[in-house]
Parts: C-alpha cells; structure tokens; sequence
C-alpha cells in the first residue's frame, strides 16, 4: 500500500444503468429505474370486491412506506370496485400508486371495466398465464392496447410456476439437440428470461413506450433467482423488479428474501422490491414493508426510519429494561416517521443507541446522534444519555423509558425542524447498524 493510495469506503456496486419508468396517480409520482432509489413494494391480501377493507390495507401498507401497492384483480366483481376503491382512497388522502395484478382474464376485463383500467397506475401481466398459440398473443395484445390506451406503464411478471409451456417445451426441445445438454433448471431459467425479454420486445412492438415497461422472473430459491437476475440484467436495460415468488412464513421467508436480494443489490442489480412474506394467521400485513425497507437501510442503500442499535444481552444485563427500552422507542420512531418525514427533512437518517452494560454501552452511545446506556447486573443504577457524542443527563427511577423518549423527540425536533430555525443535521448520512 502506497502513502498516497486511497482505502475506499465499502458500498454497494453501482447500479446498473436502466430506463426510468413513471408510475403516476395524480400528481404523485414513483419512478422506477434510471436514478431513482430501489422503490419498496407491497400486495394487498384483502378481496379486491371489498374496497372498503381493501382501501384500509393498502392505507396500512403506504403508512409502513410502501411506495406501490398491487392489488388482485381476478373477477368481474374485483374488477367492478377498482374505481371506487381508488376513490375511497383519495378521500382518506393515500396518494399510493395501484399496480393491478391479472394473470388468465386480464384482457376481460381491462376491456369490460374501462373505469378500473384508468383508476390502476401500472398493469402487472403474467404471459405464462394468457393461454397458448394465437389466442396467447391477441390476449398479450389486447391489454398493451389498454396500457397504450390509457398511458399505463406494465410490469411483465414471468414466473417459475407459470412459465409458457409452449416456450419451454421448444427450448427443451432445442436442449436435448445439444452435444452437452444444459441441466432442467438451467433450460427454465432461461427460458424465464427469454420469456421476459421477447415479451418486453413484443409489447414495444405494439405500441407502448420503452420507458413505460418493467420486468421481473421470480422464482422460489435463493440461488435460483440469483442467477436468473445475474444473466437478465447483462440482456436488457429495463428496470427490473426483484423479489422471491415465494419466500414463506417468519424467519425463513426474513432470512430468505434477505439472503437472495442483499447479493443482486450489492452487485447494483434491481430497481423495486417486494418481501413476498406469508402473515402468520392474524399477522401484520405490513411486516413484508418494514423488511423490505430494513434490506435497502442496513445496506445503506436508503433511509426510512431511525433505526436503533441494541446489545444482544448476556449474562451482565439480566434485567429486561434494556430491551423493553430498545423495542418501545424503535416502535415510537416508526409510529412517528409519517409524520416526522413530512416535518424534519433528514431524520431517516438519525442513529439511536440503546445499551445494556458498561461494555460496549458508553461507545456505542456516543458514536451514535442520540444513546443511553442502562445498567447491568451489579452497576451502578443510572443511564447516562449521550447527544452527538457528548454526554448530557443521567437519568434514573422508574420512569427512564418514559424521559428518553422525551429527549429523543425533544432532540428530532432541535436538530431537523428547520422550519422552526434550527440548524440543519449535522452528521448527515449516517448509517444505522444492529449489533445482535
């Protein structure tokens, strides 16, 4: 190493260079691709016939930060109350853009529902599941003649579960030509992606914009997934939209989509995402948001919320206050942020310690913007809090969750309300981290 030689910061790969595509409802606007940040997308699982139930999901949904919400449009009756529950929505004041999802009778019904045509902002089309042979393309035909009708840009969704047999069985067909044939899945996986591309291709030759197009192969394994991204990111420019077809239940589906998306976003590949979690019975449909924006952040691809940093706990930090404190105030931040985003430009961006023990506790308090640090086992029983580096109170009894949330709130609104004269962040850019 050279004395004049540069040790870099570790960052993600550059993104890949692809078209910019808007998706519009009104004045609001999300773009997709170009120089946009990685967009956070989430579905509905509500019947769409409902729209009143649909409009309280999807306003969930955009209060997690969903910046695109897909709804199922399956049935005439689903496709009857798109338009309502557009407007249902613009009542409650949820500017989030609707992606429509149709597989087999899309072409129907975007015809026969000309008022949920407008009201969707982007089509989601399946080719696998338009039929075959000629009745294929007129149907592929027919809703891009919707998308040109009406200025909709589409996400062309090919999936391993539904991939165009005709397609398939010619390229098996072509494989076993081969002097060394290709392995089954390796004939899929390009054939997902030819799927994609021809289709993508065919759909501009109809008509509709380059700019307006958006491509996505999900497939259900890790692995699987990342090679197709890898091989359909070299082929084309468009915007690509990344996301297991099924990622499952808990952990597994956290720790699934995690490991697949973190390698494709790390080589700059993918432009939108979505956690496809499976919701524990009664769960929250908004966790597959809160994971999503979790992936982009702790990459430091994007900020959303405060994030907090929080010992693991051991055997010095018996008492349980420490993670009751860590697991309020990350809850207190994340109720805050729709209203925090709109107020304090840059908050995103703050850096919240809550420790357990002398350890590490005191240093990671002061490298973070705002951190205490409570007692361990046998400590003395006060939390020193630490603002920007410097410590500032020491707070004790039985109200310290109580008099840190007052701080950190009294501290978002001194350092981002610039509305009220204060000074603009100071530590921009920084990146919260977990340490468990």
């Amino acid at each position: 190493m050279t004395a004049d030689s540069v040790n870099p910061e570790p960052a993600a790969a550059p993104r890949r260079p692809t078209r910019a595509v808007a998706v519009r409802w009104g004045g609001h606007v999300v773009r997709v691709g170009g120089d946009a940040p990685v967009v956070v997308q989430s579905m509905t699982n509500t019947d769409t016939a409902d729209p009143r139930a649909t409009a309280q999901q999807v306003r969930e949904l955009w209060r997690a930060g969903s910046e695109l919400v897909r709804v199922t449009v399956n049935t005439p009756e689903a496709a009857a109350q798109v338009a309502a529950l557009r407007d249902e929505l613009d009542r409650m004041n949820v500017p989030v853009p609707l992606v429509g999802d149709f597989h087999y009778n899309g072409h129907k019904l975007l015809t026969q529902f000309p008022d949920c045509a407008q009201a969707l902002s982007k089509y989601r089309i399946n080719p696998g599941n338009m039929g075959g042979g000629k009745r294929r393309d007129d149907n592929f035909a027919q809703m891009i003649e919707v998308a040109c009708r009406h200025d909709k840009p589409i996400r062309i969704g090919v999936n391993w579960g539904s991939l165009d047999h005709e397609l398939l069985a010619r390229m098996m067909d072509e494989n076993a030509a081969r002097p060394v044939p290709w392995s089954a899945n390796a004939v899929m996986r390009e054939a997902l992606v030819v799927s994609a591309i021809s289709n993508a291709g065919r759909a501009q030759e109809l008509g509709l914009r380059g700019d307006a197009i958006v491509l996505s192969c999900k497939v259900s394994h890790v692995q699987d997934l990342i090679a197709v991204y890898r091989d359909l990111s070299r082929r084309c420019d468009y915007p690509l939209h990344l996301g297991l077809t099924e990622a499952g239940m808990g952990s597994k589906g956290i720790v699934a989509s995690t490991a697949a998306l973190a390698v494709l976003l790390q080589e700059g590949i993918g432009d939108t995402i979505r956690i496809s979690l499976t919701p524990e019975p009664g769960g929250d449909r908004s966790r597959e948001v809160v994971v999503a924006q979790e992936i982009l952040q702790t990459m430091g691809l994007r900020a959303f919320t405060p994030m907090v940093v929080a010992c693991p706990g051991c055997g010095r930090t018996s008492s349980t206050v420490f993670q009751e404190l860590a697991a309020s105030i990350q809850a207190f931040l994340r109720a805050q942020m729709p209203v925090w985003k709109t107020r304090y430009p840059g908050v995103e961006n703050m850096h919240v310690a809550v420790m357990g023990c002398v350890v590490n506790g005191p240093g990671e308090s002061r490298h973070a913007d705002i951190g205490i640090s409570l007692p361990g086992t046998g400590e003395v029983p006060s939390a020193p809090v630490y603002v920007d580096g410097e410590r500032t109170v020491t707070l004790k009894g039985d109200h310290i969750a109580q008099e840190f949330q007052a701080i950190v709130e009294n501290y978002v609104a001194r350092r981002y309300g610039r509305e009220q004269g204060a000074e603009p962040a100071r530590r921009p850019g920084v990146v919260a981290r977990y340490t468990n």
